[in-house]
């Protein structure tokens, strides 16, 4: 499977909120960095991360590039709210080794009702 395929399969799950699906495209050792927290380790992890998230706010992924270099895919992605934002993938044997992600906190907190983070 391409990155690009890869990451299309991961933008299905994430809709869907299937924090089980979504940990089953990472390698067990993964680390998901989200720019805004401290890296994430470990597909278990990781998969507890989608949960908290998923049951805690509404989110959608709308892709709006994908974009694919050998073993990297960027996803360039906007949610129905306005939200933007920008996730590197690095693909190792069809499986997520290593994730990155850059969106804007304080725009999320305040779509979501969250209080504002100090």
């Amino acid at each position: 499977m391409s990155p690009k395929e890869l990451i299309k399969q991961w933008v299905v799950h994430f809709n869907n909120g299937d924090a089980n699906a979504l940990a089953e495209l990472y390698h067990a050792d993964a680390i998901n960095h989200q720019v805004v927290w401290d890296p994430i380790e470990g597909r278990e992890n990781i998969k507890m991360m989608f949960e908290k998230d998923f049951s805690r706010a509404q989110m959608t992924c709308v892709i709006e590039n994908i974009f694919e270099d050998g073993e990297w895919g960027i996803l360039e992605w906007k949610d129905p709210l306005g939200l933007r934002g920008c996730g590197f993938f690095q693909i190792v044997d069809e499986k997520i080794k290593f994730q990155r992600g850059y969106w804007d906190h304080l725009s999320f907190t305040e779509q979501q009702g969250f209080p504002k983070p100090e």
